[in-house]
């Protein structure tokens, strides 16, 4: 996440999604498909940061950086618009927000800035909480999204009007970083994408003709990113800039906005497509992604403290593939379930002294209704 993309949170194992044909009366249990592809996406996201100081001397590097920054943030945002569909304020949505995303963006914000304080050599950066530290601008920004989920639920046309601010955003340099809207807005699309989606809809993607069709297309994506490298800037994929700043004509953006936006979402059904129904070795680790999202960004900026990048064997062939598979290790290791249970206290806190108890629901119909 730099930009990557940043990981979806994952829900309490009370809540979480329901398995086709769970019988009444059961526990529910994840669906084993959006927790595979959940660990798939944040494993990509690792590998992207491992590969970001090593861009500039392989363009095939550069070519798989391009094309991960293309669809692992919309991915993980799709998703995470669609496990948001029921967010609708209540006392229980709220507390759930400020458990699971203001608590741990205001924890990792003030973690991140005391420790890029020594790794980037910063001792006086200050600790500001308008303004998103390196992966935390996820935190922010799907507080913004889930805060505005029943508008979006309201609206008739929430998908073209989602889209059409985020190309308003790209004209817009003067945004500026408070809380990364630049980046919120120009994002936005996905979020509002999966608030629109269903299940038959990722069923449809999954279909054994989508899986075919879909090796060809990825491999023709490989080759124009691979033709595009020095053609074209790459952070365009960031969503955290307006067209001026790449210094193109202000109408660049909102064509760019459309442009990206319809080849992020078939690289993502294509990536989607792949990902197993079944459960795996892996699946578990589905549920902890926030936790190696957010951790393993502490890895890479000890990282480049000790400026590992700077080794000539990092940047061999054998050198890449051999950090590449160490970033996969690192963030799955991170999602592991002991690693949740250290951290659980700042990533998904109760804080019952917090929060007023709210009655439960028990159906009854009040007395002034029954008169």
């Amino acid at each position: 996440m730099s930009d990557t993309a940043q990981p979806v949170q994952a829900p309490r194992r009370t809540t979480a999604t329901t398995a086709p044909g769970n019988p009444p009366g059961r526990p529910k249990q994840r669906d084993a498909f959006f927790d595979n592809a959940k660990y798939l996406a944040i494993v990509l996201v690792a590998m992207g940061h491992a590969w970001e100081p090593l861009r500039s001397d392989s363009r095939a590097v550069t070519a798989l950086y391009t094309i991960v920054y293309a669809f692992h943030m919309p991915a993980f945002i799709i998703i995470s618009g669609y496990f948001s569909r029921s967010f609708d304020a209540s006392p229980a949505k709220i507390k759930r927000l400020v458990t699971g995303v203001v608590v741990p963006y205001v924890v990792f914000e003030t973690a991140y800035t005391y420790f890029t304080r020594w790794s980037d050599g910063v001792p006086d950066r200050e600790i500001s909480l308008l303004d998103p530290l390196y992966l935390t601008w996820f935190l922010a920004a799907l507080f913004i999204w889930r805060l505005t989920t029943p508008i979006w639920r309201s609206v008739r046309w929430p998908l073209p009007i989602a889209l059409t601010l985020a190309a308003l955003a790209t004209l817009s340099p003067s945004i500026g970083d408070d809380l990364d809207l630049q980046r919120t807005l120009q994002f936005l699309p996905y979020f509002v994408l999966g608030l629109c989606l269903r299940p038959a809809h990722f069923s449809l993607v999954r279909q054994w003709r989508v899986r075919i069709l879909a090796v060809p297309v990825f491999a023709a994506a490989l080759v124009f990113s691979y033709w595009a490298v020095p053609r074209m800037d790459y952070a365009w994929f960031f969503h955290r800039d307006a067209a001026e700043d790449f210094g193109v004509p202000a109408w660049y953006g909102p064509l760019m906005t459309l442009a990206l936006f319809g080849c992020s979402l078939v690289l993502v059904a294509c990536f989607l497509s792949w990902v197993p129904g079944r459960r795996m070795w892996f699946t578990t680790l589905g549920a902890g992604t926030l936790y190696g999202y957010l951790l393993h960004g502490f890895v890479v900026q000890a990282g480049n403290h000790f400026d590992w990048a700077g080794h000539h064997w990092a940047h061999t062939p054998l050198g890449a593939i051999a950090v590449t598979v160490v970033a996969a290790v690192v963030v799955t290791a991170l999602c592991t379930a002991p690693v949740r249970r250290v951290f659980r206290c700042v990533l998904e806190p109760r804080m019952e002294w917090a929060f007023r108890k709210t009655p439960p629901d028990t159906g009854a119909v009040p007395a002034q209704v029954r008169r």
